[in-house]
This record gives C-alpha cells, structure tokens and sequence, in this order.
C-alpha cells in the first residue's frame, strides 16, 4: 500500500506531470505553515518573560508573521514553475536581495534581539550610548529612546530633552551602563590643599564628609569611603571616593562638598589650594649697592 502511494507521489511529481507546480506549491505552503506555527510557537514563550515591553513582543510577532506570508507568497508562485532547482535559486537570490534591501531595519531588529537576549541594559538604567549620557525611558524595535542627562547643563543632572537612538547602530558603538550589576558606582570628590595644612586632618574631614551623606549607601554595600593623596605643583590633591548612587551623583557630591567646605572654614590647620600672587619685599642692607644685591627685585610666585 505504501509503495502504491509512493509510486502515486512519485507520478504526481515527474516533470511530465502537468500537477507537479501545484504539488511542489503545496508542499512548500505546508511547510512554511508549519515552520512558522512552531517558530511562532517558541517566540511568543521565550520573549514573554524577557522582554521589556509587551508591545514589543506583539509587534515583533506581527512583523514575524507578515515577513512569512511574504515568503509563502513568492515561494508559491515559484513552486508553480514545477522546477525544484528554479526554486532553491529563487530562495538563495530573494534572500540575498531582501539582506541587502532592508539592511538598516533588519539589523535594528537584530540589534532588538540582542537587547532581549543579552541584556546589556533595561528600561530605568542610566547609559552611555554614542557618547551621550541618558536614562533608558523606552526601548521598541527601531530605536532606544533616552531622557538626556547633561546636555543642556553641566554636570549629570536630567535635562529632560528625549534622544532617539537606532537599534542599528548598537552593534557599533560601545555601550557604558552606570547599574550594570549593581545600583552603584564609585565617585571622588578632589581636593587641593596647601603643603602648610595638615593632611591627616584634611583627610579626617573628608572622610567623615562622605560618611555624612553615603551613611545608608556605605552600609549596604559595605565599602566605607577613603581618600587617595597625589602631590601636586603647587599642593596636596586630595582625592575622596566613596559609593553613590548612580542615578543621584550630582547631588551625592553636592551634598559632600557643602559639608567639605564648612569644615574646612571651620578649621584652622587644613587651607584650600588656589591660584595666587604671593610678593615677597627683601630690604637691601645698609651700605649694600644695587650692583652689589645683584639688582634684585621683587616678586616670587607661590
């Protein structure tokens, strides 16, 4: 029985049979229905727990399914040909065309892909991308969009200016995320004292500074601030790190450098470095010549 079914397959196929198009047009159909109910299928259940909107995800499928009834279409209007060689060339060219064409939207989409699959980032995380700081706001199949940080103002404050960036241009460009593994990121507040101050002091001042105002973020992540020292030309650079909040910097630091700035006043032995004219007036002994003092005037910067 089998073998007569086979041999009546076989007959239908034969390329004197005037239904070997239409055999080969529904076999295609059938196989790309069935590809595409399982890819579908599989999709749906992968990206329902990853992806960051579920948009994202409808629009994704919808766009999966038109891109298949497309292909179903030119398949089966080929297959009618009756010629399976014809219609493996057909396959390899419209592919080759259809990468080339729509370069730019596939890449995007891939680069989509590889935001659901790798997470480099997710909606809420402060990035850097294309060298512009932003907090991710909204991340769809064509673009990331941004509300800026900075950019209109100095310093890493919210401008609230939105930046659209092309899922294209990802695979491109390297990508900084402040909250990557954690919430935090080490900061430093620098500062330069005189060479007079007392340094242990200074450095007592900053540490207990950045206590003040990181008290909750120091004994969560159990990283107590702590102070570098560089010699300077005309100081002690001071350097104060400590663990902020990636998404609060600005006024971490703000908040430390007031506190900074009080205690400093506050205290005799520590003294801000500044740019500054010091002129120093030497008298000429009694009896001693100009020739003598070597013409010596004043002025020695400090």
């Amino acid at each position: 029985m089998f073998q007569q079914i086979f041999s009546f397959m076989a007959g239908l196929l034969a390329k004197e049979s005037p239904y070997r198009g239409w055999i080969i047009s529904f076999l295609v159909v059938v196989a790309l229905f069935l590809g595409y109910k399982l890819s579908r299928a599989a999709l749906a259940r992968y990206f329902r727990g990853k992806a960051h909107k579920p948009e994202n995800v409808q629009n994704f499928l919808m766009l999966y399914r038109y891109v298949w009834l497309a292909l179903g279409a030119i398949f089966v209007i080929i297959g009618l040909s009756g010629s399976l060689t014809t219609l493996g060339i057909s396959a390899a060219f419209l592919g080759m065309v259809l990468g080339w064409s729509l370069q730019a939207p596939v890449t995007g989409i891939a680069a989509w892909l590889m935001i659901i699959l790798k997470r480099p980032f997710k909606i809420g995380d402060r990035v850097i991308i294309s060298g512009i700081i932003g907090d991710v706001i909204d991340i769809n199949l064509t673009h990331i969009v941004l509300n800026q940080v900075g950019g209109t103002v100095g310093g890493e404050e919210k401008s609230g200016r939105g930046v659209m960036i092309p899922n294209a241009t990802l695979f491109q460009q390297v990508i900084y995320n402040y909250s990557f593994e954690t919430r935090y990121i080490l900061d430093e507040v620098p500062v330069l004292i005189t060479y007079e101050s007392d340094v242990d002091r200074a450095e007592q001042i900053l540490i207990d500074a950045a206590r003040q105002v990181t008290r909750e973020i120091a004994a969560e992540t159990g990283q107590e601030p702590f102070v570098r020292r560089e010699l300077a030309d005309s100081g002690i650079r001071l350097r104060l790190r400590y663990q902020a909040l990636a998404m609060e910097r600005q006024r971490i630091t703000s908040d430390i450098v007031g506190v900074v700035i009080r205690e400093f006043n506050r205290n005799e032995q520590v003294e801000f470095c500044y740019p500054h004219l010091e002129l120093l007036h030497r008298p000429k002994p009694a009896g001693e010549t100009d020739q003598a003092a070597g013409q010596e005037g004043p002025g020695v910067i400090t």
